[in-house]
């Protein structure tokens, strides 16, 4: 009999908890530093604002054939991660973990890793490393985690040479776009929904494979106030946090309205008051706030939604953005808390990357977008066997293939939206990773 999740080794069979172990310690600031180097060349990263996590090899998946939406499937991912047996040397935190990017459509099979080495770094900078692995006797994952970063230093020049010359194209002309924008907003206007956000793709063809590395410390550089991420040729730089858990305290800060940034900072602040002011972008941001304050509440009591959004600036534009916070009941049914991955599920997808009502947003999509899009606005993020983690939607992303790039970018449609500057919108956001991508 099938189950919503189950736990598989490398070679596709399924295991049970009891056939791994994992061993953790604390780790040093210098070790830190060769691990996330060694992480962004050959590894799985998620990274923002001095918290890392950090990993490389796989240990076994967590795979869910009927995708995350099948009931029952995060809690029953979790109860794998935690049956796994093992000890700290030191009495750090975590334990195991499981990463990686969700696809878009929850119905759709997709995958957690569990790493064979994982470098957990917490906003304060402690630092601990976990190793999984069949054996029971697992070697120190101190030294493990020496050894294969020295390895990886001493390979580190056969990456070959970083591309030069790239050709950018738009999968399908503007045109088509401004069609489906218009054809978007006569549905919302006849009632089907109240709004509904369509993507569009851009390809890029380079002269040599991309390089990983190369490509995160420029989207670290471009976008410190983003969390970068690189899970398996999906790459990209999330403004927006589904969820977060630690303990019982949950937050999220979802993005809606967007403007563009001038360089000029007196042109910027009358173009960010206009944002505020705007009913469109307004009454845009308030799905979204609404959506995730409505979830929140079936879990979590002293839930604060300021009563107005501030600002995120990045880069190159300006959101409206609300961070929503809230405290998980103790007292549930069972005693357990929702996991952060119970909590990414039930969230996505959000109106901020599908619309609302969510039925009918995605049956619209399902219907007139076509566009496959992937892990493309997928949760993207992690959780551990405490049930704590974090997720980001997988926007401003890139799924890479060698030379190959396929960047996404998407704007959420409503009664007042202008086909062309929705497409301008769309431009913008692209912005954000063709900077890291064509390089002169």
């Amino acid at each position: 009999m099938s189950t919503p999740a189950r736990l598989t080794g490398s070679d596709g069979k399924q295991l049970a908890p009891g056939a791994l172990h994992w061993r953790g310690a604390r780790l040093g600031p210098d070790l830190v530093a060769a691990a996330r180097r060694f992480a962004f060349r050959h590894g799985r990263v998620i990274e923002r604002d001095g918290a890392a996590v950090l990993t490389w090899d796989v240990a076994a998946q967590i795979e869910f054939p009927r995708g995350t939406a099948e009931p029952g499937a995060a809690e029953r991912a979790h109860g794998l991660l935690a049956a796994i047996p093992g000890h700290n040397d030191a009495g750090t935190r975590p334990g195991p973990l499981a990463l990686g990017a969700l696809p878009f459509d929850a119905a759709a099979p997709g995958a957690l890793v569990i790493p064979g080495l994982a470098v957990v770094v917490a906003e304060g900078g402690d630092a601990a490393v976990v190793a999984v692995g069949r054996n029971e006797h697992i070697p120190s994952p101190v030294e493990s985690l020496q050894l294969a970063v020295t390895a990886a230093d001493d390979a580190e020049n056969r990456d070959g040479e970083a591309p030069d010359r790239f050709r950018v194209e738009s999968v399908r002309p503007h045109e088509d776009f401004l069609t489906r924008v218009g054809a978007a907003r006569d549905a919302i206007r006849a009632g089907e929904l109240d709004k509904v956000v369509l993507a569009r793709e851009v390809a890029i063809v380079a002269n040599r494979r991309f390089r990983q590395h190369d490509l995160l410390e420029r989207i670290r550089a471009l976008h410190p106030a983003c969390a970068a991420f690189a899970l398996d040729g999906f790459l990209g730089a999330s403004p927006e946090l589904l969820v977060r858990r630690r303990d019982r305290v949950i937050s999220s800060r979802p993005l809606a309205g967007t403007v563009a940034r001038s360089g000029d900072r007196d042109e910027d602040a009358r173009l960010a008051a206009g944002l505020l002011a705007s009913p469109k972008d307004r009454l845009e941001h308030r799905y979204v706030v609404d959506a995730i304050a409505a979830t929140f509440a079936r879990h979590a009591d002293d839930i604060v939604v300021p009563s107005a959004p501030e600002f995120l600036a990045l880069r190159n534009v300006t959101h409206l953005a609300t961070p929503v916070s809230a405290t998980l009941r103790a007292n549930r049914p069972g005693g357990h808390l929702p996991n952060a991955l119970a909590l990414a599920v039930e969230l996505h997808p959000t109106p901020a990357v599908g619309g609302t009502p969510r039925a009918a947003a995605l049956e619209y999509l399902r219907r007139n977008e076509k566009l496959d899009r992937g892990r493309f606005a997928g949760p993207v993020g992690w959780f551990d066997v405490s049930g704590d983690g974090e997720w980001w939607i997988g926007i401003r992303s890139a799924l890479v293939d060698g030379r190959r790039a396929r960047l996404f970018a998407g704007v959420g449609i409503v009664d007042g939206s202008d086909p062309v500057l929705e497409l301008a919108e769309t431009q913008l956001k692209f912005q954000a990773l063709l900077a890291a991508f064509v390089r002169p």
